[in-house]
């Protein structure tokens, strides 16, 4: 989740180093709280403009000096956290087409975890979802291209492409025994964010169920509008798994829908201007319908922050899995025209004061998928600081020509939707195909018995 800031920064950074540090730079100016003095700071960029200046002069080939540039400044960003990033203006102009216009994709978000590119979610009813590809996958290729080092723009930018065009992922999952080859056709992603059904109790009483895929532009009217036509509705199951997140203000559009008072979220930074609390408004609120959300390891930011909200205002019970924990805030900085920064400025924090960052939202009943298969003694089970030994050894098997020859399933077995089932309803089947469900069904029953009572 980020937002664009049409802040300019001022200023060259190579050309006009030693010229700045003559003058004596603003940016030299010593902060409240800085750990470095101006004489620190100013060794740090003479010792860099030396390094620059040797690799000019002495490297075996001869090098452009804006791409040196370039990729110091790429690795900079990237060793911040996984999520800023310096676009130049190839990377700068992709930002844009995917924010303000069509483009051909797989249809899943992919974050950094333990250092491996990781499969936050696929998002429901696109090739890559289609395909097979499962949340917490780790995308060890990009068609030949290995993902160590790599950085999650640069990985963004090899799967997105021209609808039409085929494309090869190389996938290190849990439970299997060797890494899976999955192709996948690019398209154009388009997203139904909000799938209401109805869970039928009785002849009379229902469940709304709420399945939101993602939180774009749309999802709080669609979420009012489906309650307006489910008046008999006796409770709301949000289903938030395997949702990657979105806009800010839809999360909390959804949330002031249920809570009537006190903070929903709240963001906090360094810089006390991206400081910001978001507040409830009784008005339209509806306190008293019992709720129950489901999440797993594919839900996060967005979905986190209302999950995480909902629970610590005992509003809802959560059902499912650990969340991934996104919890921090983006901006985009444009450098000049054709450039510009992605840089985390703040994180989100829940009512209760607690971080979503690496951390995530624990459910308060923890309930695994329901088709679980048995684990032999030979899948993967890796412990964090091997993941990376373990990787690098997959690499290299698939390197030499000994990878699985063996194909996933095909995805219309992954993904069996029969006619026969109805849109508007959720049939007895796919309940109990659905353990976690099939509990944010029980305990929904649960919560409206004790508020009939009250």
């Amino acid at each position: 989740m980020f937002e664009k800031n049409k802040k300019v920064i001022l200023g060259g950074f190579a050309l006009t180093l030693m010229g700045a540090l003559l003058v004596g730079a603003p940016s030299l100016q010593a902060k409240d709280g800085d750990k470095f003095d101006p004489e620190s700071k100013l060794q740090a960029y003479i010792k860099f403009t030396k390094i620059l200046n040797l690799i000019e002069e002495q490297y075996v080939d001869e090098v452009n000096t804006s791409d040196l540039i370039n990729k110091a400044l790429k690795g900079l960003m990237q060793n911040l956290d996984a999520h800023s990033a310096f676009m130049d203006a190839k990377d700068f102009k992709d930002l844009d087409i995917q924010t303000k216009g069509e483009f051909g994709g797989l249809g899943i978000v992919v974050g950094m975890r333990n250092g491996a590119l990781t499969v936050i979610a696929p998002i429901d009813d696109t090739p890559a979802a289609k395909a097979g590809v499962k949340a917490g996958d780790i995308i060890l290729k990009i068609d030949d291209k290995a993902t160590l080092g790599m950085s999650i723009d640069e990985a963004v930018s090899l799967m997105r492409g021209k609808p039409g065009t085929p494309i090869t992922l190389t996938l290190v999952r849990k439970g299997a025994t060797k890494p899976i080859k999955v192709k996948i056709v690019r398209d154009i992603i388009k997203i139904q964010s909000v799938k209401p059904k109805v869970i039928k109790l009785d002849e009379k009483d229902e469940i709304l169920y709420l399945q939101i895929t993602s939180f774009d532009a749309k999802v709080v009217d669609e979420v009012k509008k489906a309650i307006r036509e489910h008046p008999k509705a006796k409770g709301y199951i949000l289903d938030l798994r395997n949702n990657p997140g979105g806009l800010l203000d839809q999360a909390v559009g959804l949330l002031d829908l249920f809570i009537k008072k006190g903070t929903l979220v709240s963001q906090k930074g360094r810089n006390k201007a991206e400081n910001q609390v978001y507040k409830a408004h009784a008005e339209g609120t509806d306190s008293k319908t019992p709720i129950v959300v489901l999440v797993n390891g594919g839900s996060a930011s967005a979905s986190e922050i209302v999950s995480g909200a909902l629970q610590d205002d005992r509003r809802a019970v959560i059902v499912g899995e650990k969340t991934f924990g996104k919890g921090s805030v983006q901006v985009v900085v444009p450098v000049g025209k054709q450039e510009g920064v992605k840089l985390t400025v703040a994180r989100y924090y829940l009512p209760s004061g607690r971080t979503i960052q690496n951390k995530g939202v624990t459910p308060d009943i923890i309930v695994f998928p329901g088709k679980v298969t048995r684990e032999n003694n030979d899948t993967i089970s890796i412990k964090e600081k091997d993941l990376k030994k373990h990787l690098e050894a997959e690499l290299q098997k698939i390197d030499t020509g000994k990878e699985s020859k063996k194909e996933p399933k095909s995805s219309k077995e992954n993904n069996a939707t029969t006619a026969k089932e109805s849109k508007g309803l959720v049939t007895e089947k796919q309940i109990n195909d659905d353990l976690q469900l099939k509990t944010a069904i029980d305990v929904l029953k649960a919560l409206i018995l004790t508020s009939e009572r009250k």
